[in-house]
């Protein structure tokens, strides 16, 4: 028992009577309720008492709406044996993140600071700001904490590019994965309390060969390309360098006496450092252009490479052209050296990888034929394209 009685009391207040009510409250204390009329007060008195007969002390500290409430929601958790403490202390924690939320863009400049002082590539920031800038400005005024799997998955679907069209599935899934990671954060730092990201859909991909250049397509551009271009294009034909590598590349990590390109792990995309074998083909085609240091790529690399494409011939260049190539025309002609080798070469973590992606894609006899492409001046020395099986 609290020890409170529930009775009525009579004050004065600036000289006239006023009337109050008072009944027990849990755990302890007491509630009360000021009346200006007498008879007001009595009825109170009358319902407090009955409640306090039909209820008990216990019973009387709630009001008939806050039972009402409590026997509706008990009846609703009980077919899944819960109780409404259980309810609250699942639902407290999102109204706490809630409060503590912050909007999208503020979500998304902490990002990025906090990717930049952890070192991350400036490739890699710039993905992250690009994707994650476009979801701010369709979510701006919202917070963090009030974005649903059902508002992720529709402004998924919703992606198109600038033609107006459905972006490809790759690309939607590569939003996806970034805004896992964005949301990740978010849930960390206390801002929202699930990844909504996690349960949304995947765009279903349907896998495809990789997209090469056939040897006849590979020589005509190697000996019809700009001069200064030559040594970027068999690198990225015959090392299998990423189009950013190339360009960050340097003549001091090309050592042709030892026949090793050093990919520093400040060029990596995985950013870890490999080295990758010099095969005798691109050796002659990097000799008459090496130099002791100096970037390997030429200014306006793209430019250049589009009038190599137009002088060569070459109508459609496939996505990743030179690395793809590189990786197809290696896993079908070096054999011994099989699938995890070329994963080292090319800065996988798994072979199974390149073995999905690149195996059987060429016939043996064509990459018989791709690792002997030569400069001109050199072709004399080895079996010419139309004798070699």
């Amino acid at each position: 028992m609290n020890g409170t009685a529930t009775k009525l009391t009579e004050e004065a207040r600036d000289g006239k009577p006023i009337y109050c009510v008072q009944w027990p409250k849990l755990p302890k204390g007491r509630n009360r309720k000021y009346f200006n009329e007498k008879i007001e007060a009595e009825t109170f008195l009358k319902q407090k008492l009955a409640e306090q007969k039909n209820y008990g002390d216990e019973g009387m500290a709630f009001s008939l709406r806050q039972r009402v409430e409590y026997l509706e929601c008990a009846e609703k958790l009980a077919p899944f044996n819960l109780t409404l403490r259980d309810a609250v202390n699942f639902y407290l924690p999102h109204l706490q993140a809630t409060k503590r939320s912050c909007a999208i863009k503020q979500l998304v400049d902490e990002i990025l600071s906090g990717k930049k002082a952890d070192g991350a590539s400036h490739r890699y920031i710039k993905d992250l700001k690009s994707r994650l800038n476009q979801f701010a400005a369709s979510f701006d005024g919202r917070t963090v904490a009030k974005i649903t799997t059902s508002d992720i998955d529709q402004w998924l679907r919703g992606l198109t590019d600038l033609k107006g069209k459905t972006v490809a599935p790759t690309t939607r899934n590569n939003f996806r994965r970034i805004l896992n990671v964005a949301f990740n954060f978010a849930r960390d730092r206390g801002y929202c309390v699930n990844n909504p990201v996690t349960k949304s859909a995947k765009a279903k991909v349907i896998e495809s060969a990789a997209g090469i250049l056939t040897v006849e397509e590979m020589s005509r551009l190697l000996e019809n390309a700009p001069e200064r271009l030559i040594p970027c294009l068999a690198i990225g034909a015959f090392a299998g360098l990423r189009r950013a590598e190339l360009e960050r590349l340097d003549w001091k990590e090309v050592d042709l006496r030892s026949r090793l390109i050093e990919v520093t792990a400040s060029n990596a995309k995985s950013a870890r450092r490999r080295f990758v074998n010099i095969k005798p083909n691109l050796l002659a085609w990097l000799k008459p252009h090496a130099k002791s240091s100096g970037p390997v790529a030429p200014p306006r690399f793209q430019k250049l490479l589009n009038k190599g494409r137009k002088a060569a011939g070459i109508q459609t260049w496939p996505n990743n052209a030179l690395r793809h190539s590189f990786a197809s025309y290696y896993l079908a002609h070096f054999k011994k050296a099989g699938a995890a080798e070329l994963a080292l070469e090319m800065g996988h973590t798994s072979a199974n990888l390149v073995f999905q992606h690149y195996r059987e894609l060429v016939k043996p006899k064509d990459a018989q034929r791709y690792w002997k492409i030569i400069p001109e001046s050199r072709r004399e020395k080895i079996v010419p394209f139309a004798n070699a099986v």
